[in-house]
């Protein structure tokens, strides 16, 4: 079983051999350090990331301050975003093209959204952001010192929620789409707000997973692009995170 995220269950995170043979017909596997994964080489890629993802998203919010329709950011961020995504997962070498330009449409989107759930309810974007990267570094902490250590059994209950929650999404958007029947998980009911942080939940444990496929990928001396590839897919998860914490923090400011 191998991570949910589309990106790092991919099978470029298999090991690739660059096999010689030389005049004695005997082989020997070449491996370039130079050109291989690392983890501190994906960090600073994540980074890149981020800033860029900020820097967008922060374009995107003035302009929304200063009186800019916001639905324009957030559909097509959202949609080249998601492109982007799936020509990754496909074609995982030009990873080194299509991560930026993924964290510049998904700026766009996050930029949008939080501008919207900001003029709703003042200050809850603060409050997501730091919910987000506090999950994040606790997750990163208890991961780095293995106090949680990512088993087969670990992935496979995390992919059995994953699995669960999107077949459960589907179904009720199908059924919200075609008939008048109203989602458990939309208002601000208690049930609503507990569907919310199960989600929230199963979304920080799939972040283990995340790093142990960097890690594992690291120690096998992937190709070098392949540090765009993880720094894309744990970016992926990140703004999963922060968009379901700003639901979730929308659903309990309008019960006040």
């Amino acid at each position: 079983m191998q991570s949910n995220n589309p990106f790092l269950k991919n099978k470029s995170f298999e090991k690739p051999q660059v096999i010689q043979v030389d005049e004695e017909g005997n082989r020997s596997v070449i491996i370039d350090y130079n050109e291989t994964m690392s983890i501190s080489g994906t960090i600073n890629k994540s980074l890149i990331m981020l800033l860029i993802l900020v820097v967008t998203a922060t374009l995107t919010w003035t302009m929304t301050a200063t009186g800019y329709n916001p639905m324009p950011f957030l559909i097509g961020g959202g949609l080249i975003g998601f492109v982007l995504v799936l020509i990754a997962s496909f074609k995982p070498h030009l990873s080194t093209y299509l991560a930026p330009g993924y964290a510049l449409f998904e700026g766009l989107f996050i930029g949008a959204l939080s501008a919207i759930f900001e003029a709703m309810y003042p200050g809850i974007v603060i409050q997501a952001v730091g919910a987000t990267f506090t999950t994040f570094l606790v997750c990163f902490m208890l991961y780095k010192y293995k106090v949680v250590t990512v088993t087969e059994k670990f992935k496979s209950v995390v992919i059995g929620a994953m699995i669960t929650i999107a077949i459960y999404y589907l179904i009720t958007w199908l059924l919200s789409m075609f008939t008048s029947f109203q989602p458990v998980h939309y208002g601000n009911s208690l049930m609503s707000i507990g569907i919310s942080v199960l989600v929230i939940v199963v979304a920080a444990l799939n972040l283990f997973l995340d790093f142990d496929q960097i890690e594992k990928g690291a120690q096998k001396q992937l190709p070098k692009y392949m540090e765009w590839f993880g720094a894309m897919g744990l970016m992926i998860t990140l703004v999963w995170l922060y968009v379901e914490f700003l639901r979730l923090l929308s659903k309990i400011s309008s019960r006040d």
